[in-house]
């Protein structure tokens, strides 16, 4: 089976790519790195309805790394729009969206992308299928990467729920190939997490002596972070790895001597 994936080079698309292809399929990498922009707008949309030619379904993966709820919502509203009319121009039958849970409940910042790419989703009129996991073990990293080594980190205060993003990457691709199911469900970590000190373990496992400092952040977003509205329910499906099983794959910082 010939499966897009939108985004098939990030954090989750290279583990989607991967499932599919030890499966038998046929992955077909749709990035900017590979000649397909996907925020052209009505432009870009016959080039990639080309691109989809013969596929069976889309995986779409595709991000952007933001706090704004502006830039988030102009770029999912971008993608969302430019795959879901290409599909319907190549007569593509299946769009499989990744989106996080808790958006939809607290759609502020980078969330107010994932809820609107939901809501465009739900509403296109095609077949879908929508799977919601929690925030991956590789987001620790980007928030410690919001600064120099051996400095001064701020992470907000938050409650999270980390999840292998090699496991939602495998559990998209059996989607993917599957007929559409709407609704997939929620996937998540196998344990709650404090951020903070997430951030501190990773540091402290690649070498970086930096120190972090937990801020809570005003108003209904900043509650949300902590409350347990990004966690999952109980009918959700956990995944294996846990964080500390996470951390013994990253790389140390190399050393300045």
């Amino acid at each position: 089976m010939r499966v897009a994936v939108a985004g098939g080079t990030g954090v989750v698309g290279r583990h989607v790519v991967t499932a599919l292809q030890q499966a038998g399929h046929e992955p077909v990498v749709l990035s900017r790195s590979r000649g397909v922009d996907l925020t052209g707008g009505p432009a870009a949309v016959d080039a990639v309805a080309k691109t989809l030619a013969g596929c069976a379904a889309v995986v779409d993966v595709a991000s952007v790394e933001t706090l704004s709820g502006s830039v988030s919502k102009r770029f999912f509203r971008s993608v969302t729009q430019t795959l879901l009319t290409a599909e319907r121009s190549a007569g593509v039958p299946h769009h499989v969206a990744l989106s996080i849970i808790g958006a939809a409940e607290a759609p502020a910042a980078y969330y107010a992308g994932k809820a609107l790419q939901e809501q465009l989703v739900e509403e296109s009129g095609t077949g879908w299928s929508i799977l919601r996991a929690t925030q991956f073990h590789e987001f620790a990293a980007q928030l410690a990467g919001r600064g120099k080594p051996g400095r001064l980190r701020i992470v907000p205060a938050m409650t999270s729920q980390p999840v292998a993003a090699a496991e939602v990457g495998a559990a998209l691709a059996g989607i993917a190939v599957g007929e559409p199911r709407g609704r997939a469900g929620d996937i998540a970590g196998p344990r709650v997490e404090d951020m903070p000190t997430l951030v501190r373990r990773y540091l402290a496992a690649i070498g970086d002596g930096g120190r972090v400092l937990a801020v809570p952040l005003p108003g209904r977003w900043g509650r949300a972070l902590r409350d347990g509205t990004l966690l999952a329910g109980p009918a959700a499906r956990l995944g294996t790895q846990t964080f500390d099983a996470w951390l013994t794959e990253v790389e140390r910082v190399p050393s300045a001597e």
